[in-house]
């Protein structure tokens, strides 16, 4: 029986002779059913019709994408450690040529994604490189493929291998969560962000949304939450989750007057 992937948001789903009735996670406000209403595709037809994508974005930081765009669009980010490479979100094309490049790279140690949009194929990506998926535990019920790769974490930041920390921020859902990598930016910091932190192309602002297609904001505590949560690492660069979005420099003081103009404008 094939795991089917919901077309409009990339989640793939339990086993079943037929496609699920429903994908939740489109259903959610966050998210959408298309007016042409829910479709369906599996891996091995993805594979047959996409391919992936992998480009060095600095020195041990990768891009994992998908071409042609599917579903939400996002790629992924590999972050190379000496103690072990980690998958920073997830993308839903997972083929032989992306399994062979990642081996190449050094493998994986782990797999953690910022939020359930880019859960994706997490399970397929778990098994080709015998590791753990981190998630937050406030996020357990948008998991449409329970497995034992699966591990839930709790509480504020959860430590990872080679000084990577996961970063619970909340916001776009409960457990949104972001990840520092203090070596990056040639060691002044970077957060990887996912649409936590949301890059814009003005790269001397971000913003933040409960939800981006619906257009719904975060009030202001969520917000300054955001702000509190990272404020505690060091870091000088924002790497979200489209190619071509990202802070090179000053990255902490874009972050901070970002939700100070956000909370401006709705009054907060």
């Amino acid at each position: 029986m094939p795991c089917y992937i919901c077309v409009t948001c990339g989640s793939q789903f339990s086993h079943s002779d037929v496609p699920p009735e429903r994908c939740a996670i489109c259903e959610d406000a966050r998210q959408y059913v298309p007016s042409s209403g829910q479709r369906w595709t599996t891996l091995d037809t993805l594979r047959a019709t996409h391919r992936s994508s992998v480009k060095r974005l600095e020195p041990d930081l990768y891009g994992v994408g998908v071409e042609p765009r599917f579903a939400i669009g996002q790629r992924a980010l590999l972050v190379r450690t000496p103690a072990g490479n980690v998958l920073w979100d997830c993308v839903s094309l997972i083929d032989d040529a992306v399994i062979d490049i990642v081996h190449g790279l050094g493998g994986l140690t782990a797999i953690a994604i910022s939020h359930p949009h880019y859960y994706t194929t997490m399970v397929e990506w778990a098994r080709a490189f015998d590791v753990p998926v981190l998630l937050h535990a406030a996020d357990r019920e948008w998991v449409m493929r329970p497995d034992s790769a699966v591990e839930l974490w709790e509480g504020e930041t959860r430590a990872l291998t080679g000084g990577l920390t996961l970063v619970r921020c909340g916001g776009h859902f409960e457990g949104g969560t972001v990840l520092h990598w203090p070596a990056g930016a040639d060691g002044r910091g970077a957060l990887l962000t996912g649409d936590i932190i949301q890059l814009l192309p003005d790269a001397r602002w971000v913003s933040f949304m409960r939800s981006y297609p619906n257009l719904i904001p975060l009030d202001a505590p969520r917000v300054e939450g955001i702000v509190r949560a990272v404020e505690p690492f060091a870091y000088d660069r924002l790497y979200g989750a489209w190619w071509d979005l990202w802070v090179q420099s000053g990255a902490r003081a874009v972050v901070t007057r970002s939700a100070e103009r956000y909370v401006r404008a709705i009054g907060g």
